[in-house]
């Protein structure tokens, strides 16, 4: 059975890829993120495909320019029918603002719903040493939980961010804000290009409201079997 909090991430560049795990997936995974390798590589092809599979989609584009260029950009986006999309929280306020209004506008002019629109704190990736060569002197987890108020009060849906800090935010933010976690990694899984995470169990433990899981899916031997794992440990925390 599938779990809404359970994002596959599609970290392929080709659609045969792609259309190949769907459907070894089948029904026991619902929602799937799209990143820049396969948007780029496909363009809305893969959005079309997805949805006539009857699936929820992350366009994880992480839109990051002045204001009325990412509000321009998200409304574009907004028509391919996704249920979220993102930006870069250190565009700051006047952007996210700008963008998450003009998403009211256009889901208003088009009556449709209008899709979730989160921010990205500091990348996953990044661990202390790359933070401090950026010239940072507050740590990496004191910036992400600021940019997650700034965020919510810009009138944002949520967050993506690691999993560590998914505690701190849920306290400073609330129960209603979607915290999105990347680097969820099951135990004994690789851990791969990510820095800050945690297993799939802890990350909703400490107040993800979703998962993002990839390689130890996509690359795994049988990667149905792998999802229905992580799922299990998933519903263990309700």
């Amino acid at each position: 059975m599938a779990d809404h909090r359970l994002i596959v991430a599609l970290d392929f560049h080709n659609m045969d890829k792609v259309k190949a795990l769907v459907t070894e997936l089948g029904d026991s995974v619902i929602y799937y993120k799209v990143g820049m390798e396969l948007f780029y590589s496909v363009g809305t092809e893969v959005i079309a495909y997805l949805r006539e599979q009857k699936k929820e989609i992350f366009l994880d584009l992480k839109l990051h320019d002045i204001p009325n260029t990412t509000a321009q950009g998200l409304a574009s986006l907004m028509k391919l029918g996704v249920t979220m999309l993102n930006v870069h929280a250190t565009g700051g306020y006047t952007m996210m603002k700008t963008a998450v209004e003009n998403l009211e506008k256009q889901a208003s002019t088009l009556n449709t719903p209008r899709p979730k629109l989160i921010a990205v704190t500091i990348l996953t990736s990044m661990n202390e040493t790359d933070w401090q060569g950026l010239g940072q002197t507050m740590k990496i987890q004191e910036q992400v939980v600021r940019l997650a108020k700034l965020t919510k009060e810009a009138g944002l849906d949520g967050v993506v961010a690691s999993p560590r800090e998914a505690a701190l935010i849920r306290q400073a933010c609330g129960d209603d804000f979607l915290i999105v976690t990347p680097g969820v990694r099951p135990v004994g899984a690789a851990v791969n290009d990510q820095s800050r995470i945690a297993t799939p169990a802890s990350a909703l433990e400490n107040g993800a409201s979703h998962l993002v899981v990839g390689r130890p899916i996509t690359a795994a031997d049988d990667p149905k079997a792998a999802a229905q794992k992580i799922i299990a440990e998933m519903e263990t925390i309700q």
